[in-house]
């Protein structure tokens, strides 16, 4: 079994990156989705991300279920599912649950940063959110653990009054009387993805702390609490839920543009800012330096290059050398990534350094990147500048208790 780029990572280390890594996973639309607005108009734009995340959801979902033991068909197994989705990264998205039993639940946003970063642009954009996207979303997300889920708003955005506290709430509901959740055409190719069947190592279960997260659901997730196993195993599979979510994206994108390459050019652009920005937190998180040998740490622990094996990568002194891989075979980020393409990988050194230059040559899918340090700062390059548009950029994570929740 393939090893992990993570595993050179300390425990401390990797209880801060990972709920970086399913932040920088949020921010992915914050990036994408801007571009298909620009190119497809609003209203495609929500049906795109509809079927982004309907497509790759309950892939990832029950991947994760795997890996961390917990397994199962109820609400219990729904709710921590959304602790480790990409598409609810701790405390941004703020999640709190209530379990009443197995089969009924709530849960509610304390805090929606998706929310926040959408509301100023007005109540159409508020509305295809909360309700357009939100609605089969859910539900999709549900068909990992029980196609007899259903998820259903008390209430929810637009706000009235304009600060309504919560965001959102919503109930969770599992009864074999409903009408079972019926999985999109595009699960079933995202689901024939090599990604969607990449093995990484088991959990070492002897390693000190939790390899597993089979006891009781937390009110929030304590990442200390995990094993350095258990943790790499986690990064791994956030990295290939951004994978995942990419392709799945790139399905959707690709059935309404008029040619391959304006698809590529809008998933170049949603890659170059969440390249940078990812970068940047990367960065920041872990005390990397801004020198050449920080960038290379950078891009060694960047998910463009990750995991291990799906993306065939060797490091050097000043140089990254890429090689074919199953990352290629899917059509996944990298292969948007080229000698004559080199935009996210510039926003990534950029982000560590704006003195930072990259330099590649080759063919589209075997070539060597090179680093060099000039006296001049790049500017940071437009997708990186929508991109941190986001509350996300700059978000800061806080020390949480971890209360086990019990049955109301």
């Amino acid at each position: 079994m393939v090893d992990s780029r993570y595993a050179s990572l300390s425990r401390d280390e990797l209880a801060v990156l990972v709920p970086e890594l399913l932040l920088i996973g949020h921010m992915i639309d914050r990036s994408g989705m801007a571009w298909c607005i620009s190119e497809f108009g609003r209203e495609e734009m929500v049906q795109i991300a509809i079927e982004e995340w309907a497509g790759s959801s309950p892939i990832y979902t029950q991947r994760m279920q795997r890996a961390l033991g917990y397994v199962g068909n109820d609400v219990f197994t729904i709710f921590k599912g959304l602790q480790f989705d990409i598409g609810s990264p701790p405390q941004f998205m703020d999640f709190r649950f209530t379990v009443h039993d197995r089969w009924n639940g709530e849960f509610q946003l304390a805090s929606c940063g998706a929310l926040i970063d959408v509301e100023p642009m007005g109540y159409d954009y508020t509305f295809g959110m909360c309700h357009t996207i939100e609605d089969p979303t859910f539900d999709a997300t549900a068909v990992a653990t029980n196609p007899y889920a259903q998820c259903r708003p008390v209430h929810r955005p637009p706000r009235t009054p304009a600060d309504r506290q919560p965001h959102c709430h919503w109930t969770v509901k599992i009864d074999e009387s409903y009408p079972p959740a019926q999985p999109i055409p595009a699960l079933a190719v995202v689901g024939a993805t090599r990604a969607a069947t990449w093995e990484l190592a088991d959990i070492d279960p002897e390693g000190e702390g939790l390899a597993d997260y089979t006891g009781p659901l937390l009110s929030d997730v304590d990442f200390t609490a995990f094993s350095h196993s258990a943790l790499v195993r986690m990064a791994d599979e956030v990295c290939l839920q951004m994978h995942l979510l990419y392709l799945s994206f790139a399905l959707a994108v690709r059935a309404r543009a008029s040619s391959d390459e304006l698809a590529a050019s809008v998933g170049r652009r949603q890659l170059t800012g969440l390249a940078g920005l990812g970068a940047m937190r990367i960065k920041n998180a872990l005390g990397l330096p801004d020198d050449i040998d920080g960038a290379l740490r950078v891009f060694e622990l960047h998910p463009l290059l990750n995991p291990i094996g799906y993306l065939r990568a060797e490091f050097g002194q000043d140089a990254i050398v890429v090689q074919p891989s199953p990352a290629h075979d899917d059509g996944a980020w990298i292969t948007l990534c080229t000698p004559e393409h080199v935009a996210p990988l510039q926003a990534i050194a950029t982000a560590v350094n704006p003195r930072l230059r990259v330099e590649v040559e080759g063919a589209d899918t075997e070539w060597t990147a090179r680093l060099t340090e000039v006296d001049t700062e790049a500017k940071e390059l437009p997708e990186v500048m929508v991109t941190k548009v986001s509350t996300g950029a700059a978000f800061q994570f806080q020390p949480r208790q971890s209360l086990p929740l019990m049955v109301v």
